[in-house]
């Protein structure tokens, strides 16, 4: 976190000071590059991030609040660019085809299971929680945002965040521990 500097930072940030928008990119990319990789994939966290950065340029002039703030909007629009990249490659065919061809085939339900296996096993240990559980562990955790400012993000209640830290916690030691041959805590 930049401290009690970040005032005047953010401040001069808004103002054109290249200087001051990269000590709030050094500060924040890290934690922001974590969070995507969770909720975006190993593949797809640094073109996510780098859209969540032109957004913020765009908007940083209109943006008034704290530190915690700050980190709160940035991780929001890092989830709205994640979610409409994800449609998009929803979207997208990977077999490119001129108009008047035949659509590609949908993948069969096998391939879906065994690509999402091999994601998965790319991914980080967070990664493995459910989603819920992943976001909010990530967010709570690692990006330092409040209970309430994970609910607003995650569309829940502030206790239903608490739950889901806590559950993904716990899972994550109980991972960790079998995988070390230990036993969970």
């Amino acid at each position: 976190m930049i401290g009690p500097s970040f005032p005047g930072v953010l401040r001069a940030a808004q103002d054109g000071d290249e200087t001051a928008f990269a000590e709030l990119w050094r500060d924040a990319q890290p934690v922001l590059l974590r969070y995507l990789h969770v909720l975006s994939g190993p593949g797809f966290a640094e073109d996510v991030a780098s859209d969540t950065w032109l957004h913020v340029v765009r908007g940083l002039a209109g943006f008034r609040g704290d530190e915690r703030a700050w980190r709160g909007w940035l991780v929001t629009v890092a989830r709205r660019r994640a979610v409409d990249a994800g449609r998009l490659r929803q979207r997208t065919p990977t077999v490119p085809w001129e108009p008047g061809d035949e659509p590609p085939p949908a993948p069969a339900a096998e391939t879906l299971v065994l690509t999402a296996l091999d994601t998965r096993a790319a991914l980080d240990l967070v990664a493995r929680l459910p989603r819920q559980q992943a976001e909010a562990v990530v967010l709570r955790v690692v990006a330092g945002l409040e209970p309430r400012q994970v609910a607003e993000l995650l569309g829940t209640s502030p206790g239903a965040v608490r739950v889901a830290v806590h559950r993904g916690l716990r899972r994550l030691a109980q991972e960790l521990a079998q995988e070390q041959g230990g036993q969970a805590l």
